[in-house]
């Protein structure tokens, strides 16, 4: 924990003598809580004050980030500065076949940006595959163009796929913008994806045609491995 994390947010009885701790908590401004646990275990209890809607808190560690929070009276809200939330990052490491990226999608966000940077690939010219939920029984529907030579290819990944092609890897540096619809609500997950690489750029479009609810995707080559680059998941604000 940070020198200012705290563990208990007082609620001081009249004529109580305050320790240097205590006048030390209530000075530091908003509680700064380590994770959302130990927020949520500072509220309440004997000497705590009570949640009530608009209290403040710092959390140091939420999803791989810090964030400030605000308490509206049913739940805690994300208190942001534009409408692109950091949810997650993840390092791929060396020669890996694939990247599952875990509970990123959520009721919180409708809307998602996934950027997988500065990749490379074992095999040049290999499908970019991924899988919502690590489901390849899912039904996905591709279609796209790509370029090869300065020449725009149209393919069609048909119907019926396991899994969604969203991009055509690179021996060189290849990287991914994926935007995905409704992941996490039950019903048809649709996606966008436009890629480059030393070789190859282009886009796919699809869907995910499976009505289930997700939290994680998968990220592969579909014969290749990955070595290096970064993957950040991203949520729109819905307001």
């Amino acid at each position: 924990m940070g020198a200012n994390a705290v563990t208990t947010v007082y609620d001081f009885t009249a004529g109580q003598v305050l320790t240097a701790a205590q006048m030390d908590n209530v000075n530091c401004g908003i509680p700064v809580f380590a994770t959302t646990t130990t927020r949520d275990a500072a509220f309440g209890g004997t000497g705590e004050k009570t949640l009530a809607e608009g209290q403040m808190a710092y959390i140091e560690n939420i999803a791989g980030s810090s964030a400030v929070q605000y308490y509206d009276g049913a739940a805690w809200q994300t208190l942001v500065q534009g409408g692109l939330v950091l949810i997650s990052s993840t390092t791929i490491g060396s020669a890996v076949s694939t990247v599952t990226v875990s509970n990123c999608f959520s009721t919180t966000y409708n809307n998602y940006l996934i950027i997988a940077s500065a990749i490379t690939f074992s095999i040049n010219a290999d499908e970019i595959r991924a899988t919502i939920n690590g489901t390849t029984g899912n039904t996905y529907q591709n279609w796209g163009v790509f370029t090869t030579g300065g020449l725009a290819v149209t393919g069609n990944g048909g119907s019926n796929q396991a899994s969604a092609v969203v991009g055509i890897s690179s021996t060189g540096l290849t990287s991914l913008v994926i935007e995905m619809q409704n992941p996490f609500a039950t019903a048809a997950t649709q996606y966008q994806s436009r890629y480059g690489g030393q070789f190859y750029g282009g886009f796919q479009n699809g869907a995910d045609t499976n009505a289930a609810s997700s939290t994680n995707f998968t990220l592969k080559g579909a014969t290749s491995t990955m070595t290096g680059g970064t993957i950040r998941v991203y949520g729109y604000q819905n307001s």
